[in-house]
């Protein structure tokens, strides 16, 4: 991100309503976030991550274009999405380093991302590879069959 208007960072309260935005555009492709209650129960899950510094954002004058929370006790990346317009521009990975040097060194990270043949993994599958992440066991989130993809560390 080359772009003096574009930055990554740590989230702030005053980043929910852009972030909320980025994640009603691409909320299709996430399951967990079918219907207004889930997608409400969210909504307060970025407000306790974005009060604990675990919430990192990228912005683009101003506005929300990628979104990542995670776990520094669970070493987990929890959700990321990057607005469609912006993808491929490196935005996932900084997200991603960043949440790196947040996390305790040496301890294997973990993200839950779609199964090899699903359409909505092509890009998340190769991008955790390409950052070194090894495919691990199958199983389901939100009655959607996933996969477990580890970093070690």
């Amino acid at each position: 991100m080359s772009d003096q208007d574009r930055c990554i960072g740590f989230a702030r309260i005053d980043d929910l309503p852009s972030w909320m935005d980025l994640v009603e555009l691409v909320r299709w492709n996430f399951p967990g976030l079918e219907t207004e209650e889930l997608l409400e129960g969210y909504r307060q899950t970025v407000i306790k991550n974005m009060d604990r510094d675990t919430a990192i954002c990228a912005r683009d004058a101003g506005k929300v274009i990628g979104v990542l929370l995670f776990s520094v006790n669970q070493c987990t990346l929890s959700c990321m999405a990057v607005h469609p317009d912006y993808r491929r521009q490196g935005i996932a990975s900084g997200m991603i380093r960043l949440m790196l040097e947040r996390l305790p060194a040496g301890r294997d990270v973990q993200v839950i991302t779609f199964r090899e043949g699903d359409e909505k993994g092509i890009a998340p599958r190769a991008l955790y590879k390409s950052l070194g992440f090894v495919e691990g066991e199958f199983c389901n989130e939100f009655d959607y069959p996933e996969q477990k993809f580890i970093l070690h560390r």
